[in-house]
């Protein structure tokens, strides 16, 4: 009886592990994906299964929210835009209709962006304007901590709470995956509505745990906005223990606004069910300036990677430079090329990493990627005062894009991001200055330093490396 419960068992798992290799073919994945998957379920099939249950699945062809239903709330975009408003520049028209195809970002004008580098000062304009809130405020964030910081901002929107103003929270379940429960509720206790998107329960949404909503924005009366890098936490305003934390956060004035609008409730939709719409949260919005920006959600479900295809376009089509800063270098294969095929094609490519950063891990696969990057002619600068968490694309002197995403896999293909593109040259001047001020606090990588280093380092990046879509 043994033996054939023994025969049974061998014939199920194989059963499975067979089927689990078809599905994986069937999905028509990139080979240089499948086959790993494929080696490791062969000759490591329990590590393999667990590992494919919790990362591999291909959830692009599920929807959370639908297509309609997203066009349905951006349609207040479209009806925002204004006439004789500016144009978009020739060379990022094709950009610019790309990621209004993808995702339907519509291209908003006349928005003014303030940009803050540390998180301090995020954090008082961000209390400043919930002070100012009359209708409703949107807050969406990967990380809320209820440390100081945090307890700061919960005491804040009780405040408003209590005087009949609408307060919606969305917050990641794994990002908040330490924060106790009490802190979310007290604030549910005082009517604010606050809800974990993509709440990972087992064993239903365990398979969804390495989808997580990488998202910074806060809507206060539909008529100022943030976006950016910055969570709520204590480490952005003080620091991560070990010098400065250097991050980019922005807040948004004009039409550009509509944009987090629409994306909020977009995933406020998805996570609810609730549809929210109304002229109060699109309200008619002055114009401040020239410029123009679209708003760009992006996500795992879905066809269409909209941050890596605009990001790549952006860099293939540029002139001139290619300025990056980003806390992880884990670029896909599409993004390496772009950027060592611009370096070596003379573009003035400069990418500014942590000189330390906050995972040892990623340090160490995000090195493995430099050697290629210096011997294309492209210049490697280490932030040294601290921890450099800022996210920011300059292409040539019209096009910015700034928001959550990093240069990574995570980013481009696991996460839900939101960046804004900004047609702007004085956005980008403003932008570029920064980067210069960042750049004089930075140590310059030279080749000799960087190709001499141990050869026991360079086994360790490649190495980690091989782990770059699951970091």
């Amino acid at each position: 009886m043994q033996q054939i419960l023994t025969y049974i068992f061998i014939a199920l798992y194989s059963v499975t592990i067979l089927s689990v290799i078809l599905v994986i073919i069937t999905e028509n994945r990139n080979p240089l994906k499948t086959l790993p998957w494929i080696i490791v379920l062969i000759f490591a099939p329990v590590v393999g299964l667990l590992f494919y249950f919790f990362f591999g699945q291909n959830l692009s062809k599920q929807r959370i929210i639908s297509r309609r239903t997203r066009k349905r709330i951006t349609m207040h975009l479209a009806e925002s835009d204004e006439s004789g408003h500016p144009e978009i520049p020739e060379t990022w028209k094709p950009l610019a209709k790309l990621l209004k195809n993808t995702i339907h970002a519509v291209p908003l004008y006349g928005s003014r962006i303030t940009p803050y580098t540390d998180g301090a000062a995020k954090m008082k304009a961000l209390l400043d304007e919930i002070k100012l809130a009359q209708h409703h405020i949107h807050l969406q964030y990967y990380i809320f901590c209820d440390d100081d910081t945090g307890k700061l901002l919960r005491d804040a929107l009780v405040e408003k709470a209590r005087t009949g103003v609408q307060i919606r929270i969305l917050y990641d379940d794994v990002g908040c995956s330490g924060v106790k429960k009490a802190f979310f509720n007290s604030m549910r206790n005082e009517g604010i509505e606050v809800h974990a998107f993509l709440h990972v329960r087992f064993p239903r949404f365990t398979s969804k745990i390495n989808y997580r909503n990488h998202r910074k924005i806060a809507v206060i009366d539909g008529r100022v906005g943030f976006i950016g890098g910055m969570n709520i936490a204590d480490r952005y305003v003080h620091g991560p223990g070990w010098g400065i934390w250097r991050d980019s956060h922005f807040r948004i004035e004009g039409n550009g606004v509509a944009g987090l609008q629409a994306s909020f409730l977009s995933d406020w939709s998805a996570t609810t069910k609730q549809r929210i719409t109304g002229p109060e949260f699109y309200p008619m919005a002055k114009r401040y300036t020239d410029g123009i920006l679209q708003i760009v959600p992006s996500g795992p479900f879905g066809k269409w990677r909209t941050l890596l295809q605009g990001d790549s376009y952006a860099i293939e089509n540029a002139r001139k430079r290619v300025w990056i800063q980003t806390p992880y270098y884990l670029p896909s294969d599409v993004l390496n090329s772009a950027l060592q095929a611009a370096a070596l094609a003379g573009i003035d490519v400069r990418i500014m990493l942590p000189a330390r950063s906050d995972s040892r891990i990623v340090d160490l696969a995000s090195h493995s990627y430099l050697d290629d990057m210096m011997k294309a002619g492209a210049k490697i600068l280490f932030y040294t005062p601290g921890f450099l968490h800022a996210k920011l694309l300059i292409i040539d002197d019209a096009l910015t894009v700034i928001g959550s995403a990093n240069m990574d896999f995570r980013s481009f293909e696991h996460n839900f991001e939101v960046n804004a593109f900004v047609y702007d040259t004085d956005f980008n001047a403003q932008m570029s200055r920064i980067f210069t001020d960042d750049t004089a606090q930075s140590h310059p990588l030279t080749p000799a330093e960087w190709f001499n280093r141990p050869r026991p380092r360079r086994w360790a990046e490649s190495l980690m490396r091989v782990f770059s879509p699951l970091l």
